[in-house]
């Protein structure tokens, strides 16, 4: 498996893990987003304990106001968190 699959297959499995915790599998709820958010990018982003920025990146991510975020709208934080770094390292 190349590096390119194993960290696809890593996003995956981390939705998973998170998604499958309340009610739909294939859904985070606003707590469980925080959740996954505290455990697999706090080092990244240093407001996920901010109620109110949980509540904004959980706003901006619910594109279609659902008020869940499904793993198309997860992969755009993620798509966002990855371009943020790379600008980071290109400098």
């Amino acid at each position: 498996m190349s590096d390119v699959q194993k960290a696809m297959a890593l996003l995956i499995t981390s939705f998973s893990k998170y998604s499958s915790k309340e009610g739909d599998k294939n859904t985070l709820s606003k707590e469980e987003l925080k959740e996954l958010l505290q455990n697999e990018f706090g080092d990244m982003l240093c407001k996920t304990n901010d109620k109110a920025a949980v509540d904004s990146i959980f706003k901006d991510l619910d594109t279609n106001k659902n008020n869940s975020v499904d793993f198309g709208e997860f992969v755009n934080l993620v798509c966002c968190l990855t371009q943020m770094c790379h600008e980071y390292f290109k400098k």
